[in-house]
């Protein structure tokens, strides 16, 4: 939407890392509808990778009836539409992960409740 003014016009972003004690990291499991949104977190951008899937994705969708049934040596990881293999003692910054970044992973074997996806 276009704006006219009468006088200088400044309008700040107020969604910007600046505002945040952490960068925002979303996080969705695909084809898992149960959660009708990726999860928005405020992760540090040191958190290892290992620590991400032993402990937040445990929080996040633990209760999920699929979630013990994950194979992780079989998770494909994608950085927004990017399909990437992460190093599990790597950080979120050292995968390129900033800001309102996407972070999705897809478990093969696993589509939807209980194959409702497959």
């Amino acid at each position: 939407m276009s704006v006219t003014a009468i006088g200088k016009y400044e309008a700040g972003s107020h969604d910007g890392a600046a505002h945040f004690a952490q960068p925002l990291l979303y996080v969705g499991w695909d084809e898992h509808m149960v959660f009708s949104a990726p999860a928005v977190l405020a992760l540090a951008p040191q958190t290892r990778f290992d620590e991400l899937v032993r402990t937040v994705l445990p929080a996040l969708y633990g209760e999920h009836p699929d979630f013990a049934l994950v194979d992780w040596s079989r998770v494909q990881w994608f950085r927004g539409a990017t399909m990437f293999t992460p190093r599990m003692d790597g950080t979120l910054a050292d995968h390129g992960f900033g800001h309102k970044s996407v972070l999705r992973f897809r478990t093969p074997g696993l589509e939807g409740l209980r194959g409702s996806c497959g």
